[in-house]
């Protein structure tokens, strides 16, 4: 009867967002998990992030192809829709190039070795391109360009068109600020403990880096090419030409235009701002050696002290 009294031990369940010393731990060890996924797995999950990337990228374009909306306002919402595709990503379970540059801290940390990111980043890149030519095999065979008379395929025609053309300098600069955001997104995803907070994670860093007019390459695998099949239809064409209240000079909407002018700058500027700007920063802040150590002495104080 003595033991019935005794009071149980009361479990806690602690549903705080993870603390950043935390979620540098513990995209350290998803490093070393990316790092073990076969060929196979790491080749169709990255077909799936290019798929899931061109969903979002479609859906952006749609919902703004006959806005007349402040020009603002315009871009803020064709990033939020956009965020699906990082949703799709993060939740549903894919490897993305772009996000995958936060490797980079396993590598520093020696949970990795060159070799093993080097083979996620080219499996995974090549996988993406292969999924976003996909998406745009199937958007256009669906012949969504032809809704509200063209419009929606003439928005696609000038995001493309607008692209080719940026100076290098620009698209350079762009693709650095692009993944620091995608890569502070997945960063904010790592302090969730539920869905709800994953998606609100993503929301607001890719709604801004879309709203902002940054690069990104996977992103740019949908776009360029969906411009590049719809410069041969001349309705397209004439409806993208109205839109823009003048005639267009779509000689760099070419393949070597999409590779030379801005795939290659993009995907450089993309390394430099995931790698540099977010994972090698957060890795000397919170996983130096004998940083981890003070942080994690810190965060066993607070957890005692709650």
């Amino acid at each position: 009867m003595a033991e019935n009294n005794v009071p149980k031990a009361i479990q806690i369940i602690d549903i705080d967002a993870y603390s950043p010393p935390q979620i540098a731990t513990r995209i350290d060890k998803v490093a070393a998990l990316k790092a073990k996924l076969s060929f196979a797995q790491t080749f169709l999950l990255g077909i799936l992030a290019g798929v899931y990337i061109g969903i979002g990228a479609q859906f952006a374009t749609l919902v703004i192809s006959d806005s007349t909306l402040h020009f603002g306002l315009n871009a803020v919402i064709a990033g939020i829709v956009f965020s699906l595709g990082l949703m799709l990503v993060v939740i549903g379970g894919a490897e993305l190039f772009t996000g995958n540059s936060l490797m980079i801290m396993g590598y520093v940390s020696k949970r990795i070795s060159t070799r093993d990111m080097m083979n996620n980043w080219i499996i995974a890149y090549t996988g993406n391109f292969i999924g976003s030519l996909t998406m745009v095999y199937w958007m256009y065979n669906a012949h969504q360009f032809e809704f509200f008379h063209n419009m929606v395929g003439a928005k696609a025609l000038l995001i493309a068109h607008t692209k080719v053309n940026l100076p290098f300098k620009a698209v350079l600069a762009r693709g650095v600020l692009c993944n620091a955001m995608v890569c502070l997104a997945v960063w904010l995803c790592f302090s969730g403990r539920s869905v709800a907070d994953k998606v609100l994670s993503i929301v607001f860093p890719i709604g801004g880096f879309v709203a902002s007019g940054f690069e990104h390459c996977v992103a740019n695998m949908y776009f360029i090419p969906m411009g590049i099949v719809l410069r041969s239809n001349a309705a397209v064409v004439a409806a993208a030409e109205k839109m823009a209240g003048k005639t267009l000079d779509l000689s760099q909407l070419t393949w070597k235009g999409f590779f030379i002018n801005n795939l290659i700058p993009v995907t450089f500027g993309n390394i430099v701002g995931g790698v540099v700007l977010v994972g090698i920063v957060f890795w000397f802040v919170y996983l130096r050696p004998h940083i981890s150590v003070s942080l994690n002495v810190k965060q066993d104080f607070f957890n005692e002290n709650k």
